[in-house]
């Protein structure tokens, strides 16, 4: 498996201005191209990090979560990344080699690793390598519900997780689900999806999920509202809720991506984040 890790840098003077950023109402499109290093962001507490911040809750779009491609160093790191106690997170590894101490355990995450860190977990991550680790990072603050007791942390890889076959679709369309999706405890979900060449979501979902997709390998047509959009390996789509998606992988191999989501929570219609 393949996962796409923006390189940085900068176009040379000689190229053109056109790319294929988007940014509408109802979504956003960052193309890997416009991942330069002119457009990166330090991270207090870290050493040898730099960062990019492609989502963050906006009031009138998506304002749910956070997600930023994160790039460690040699020898950089954290010794304590979340400033906010009630900040859950999902680390991505798609290059290098992240070793991330959970309470006191240490973990070592290659490219395809994958972390669920609870609020509260007193957790850091460094590299320890020879060569930049690269990681998705994407942050949410988690609702916890009476009666219903909040996750603990854990540490897979997508090599662990099974894709699970779409109905109906003969394999075409698969999801690899690191946590259960009837397990109320989680209010997000972080998956990799997974097309085979040809393969499609046949209708225009339209829900009141609020979604970030970073097309880890491959190509695609995403319809996003009423628009179709070509994307590709590195590209970032930022979906706000209730707008109308679907998709026709491209090949000639898979056409994968990291999703998020937030599920299981009733709306709030008064106290705080009632109206966002």
């Amino acid at each position: 498996m393949s996962y796409y890790t923006p390189p940085g840098g900068l176009p040379a003077q000689t190229e053109l201005l056109t790319d294929r950023a988007i940014v509408t109402e109802a979504y956003t499109v960052i193309p890997k191209g416009v991942l330069r290093d002119i457009v990166t962001s330090n991270l207090p507490g870290f050493t040898g990090t730099r960062s990019w911040i492609i989502a963050r809750p906006i009031a009138g779009f998506a304002t749910t979560f956070s997600q930023l491609i994160v790039e460690i160093a040699p020898g950089g790191g954290s010794d304590r990344p979340e400033a906010e106690p009630g900040v859950e997170a999902v680390l991505f590894v798609t290059s290098g080699e992240l070793a991330l101490d959970l309470d006191g355990t240490r973990h070592a995450l290659g490219p395809g690793g994958y972390a669920y860190v609870a609020a509260g977990e007193r957790w850091s991550i460094a590299n320890e390598g020879d060569e930049a680790t690269s990681f998705h990072w994407i942050r949410k603050a988690y609702e916890p519900v009476p009666g219903i007791a909040a996750p603990a942390s854990f540490v897979t890889s997508d090599a662990e997780v099974e894709p699970q076959p779409m109905p109906g679709t003969d394999g075409a369309w698969a999801t690899s689900r690191f946590v259960d999706p009837d397990d109320l405890a989680h209010d997000m979900h972080v998956n990799i999806v997974t097309f085979a060449p040809g393969g499609t979501i046949p209708f225009a979902e339209t829900h009141v999920m609020e979604h970030g997709l970073f097309v880890l390998e491959g190509k695609g047509v995403y319809r996003l509202n009423g628009d179709w959009v070509e994307v590709e390996a590195g590209d970032f789509m930022w979906l706000r809720a209730f707008c109308p998606q679907a998709c026709v992988a491209g090949g000639p191999g898979p056409f994968r991506y990291l999703l998020y989501k937030d599920v299981n929570r009733q709306v709030r219609l008064t106290g705080p984040g009632a109206g966002e």
